[in-house]
């Protein structure tokens, strides 16, 4: 389960840096542009996703090995 859950936490830790890169540098990579549902919103879903990389990291930090 911890590695599960660090695993999660790096894809989205990943996917919120792509999503920071591409609205202020125009690289086109990243999943949180390619989303229409999140149009006008991509800043907040990626700052929302950083949130949740570390969230998980450290739910993974309590976690008991194994």
């Amino acid at each position: 389960m911890k590695q599960l859950l660090e695993v999660l936490g790096f894809i989205a830790l990943v996917q919120g840096v792509a999503g920071l890169v591409h609205e202020f540098t125009d690289w086109d990579w990243g999943l949180v542009q390619r989303l229409g549902l999140l149009d006008g919103y991509e800043v907040y879903a990626s700052i929302a996703l950083l949130v949740l990389a570390f969230a998980l990291f450290a739910a993974a930090e309590s976690r008991k090995p194994g």
